[in-house]
């Protein structure tokens, strides 16, 4: 992100706007996830497959810490992140069933 600004040249208020905005997308990234998901869920359901595939779930956290290093992100909090949209989908499927 070197085409940022140095903070000295923007304002809190468009700094803010930024945050905001950059929420924005991560909600709705988190939407896209969450449909995804649902989508996998009803495939499962059809083809009668177990809810958890603890293979997948271990693939998708080693590629979050993967992302947090490549990002300079704390790899620890990118995967608690992970880990509770995992969950969050794996109840979701349950209660569907």
């Amino acid at each position: 992100m070197s085409d940022t600004p140095n903070s000295e040249d923007r304002s809190l208020d468009e700094l803010r706007r930024e945050i905001e905005d950059i929420d924005r997308e991560i909600v709705e990234l988190i939407a896209r996830r969450t449909y995804v998901a649902d989508t996998v869920a009803a495939v499962k359901d059809e083809r009668d497959l177990p809810t958890t595939d603890e293979g997948q779930e271990e693939r998708v956290m080693e590629r979050a810490g993967e992302n947090a290093e490549q990002f300079g992100v704390d790899a620890n909090l990118v995967k608690a992140i992970f880990r509770l949209l995992i969950e969050l989908n794996k109840v979701e499927q349950r209660e569907s069933r």
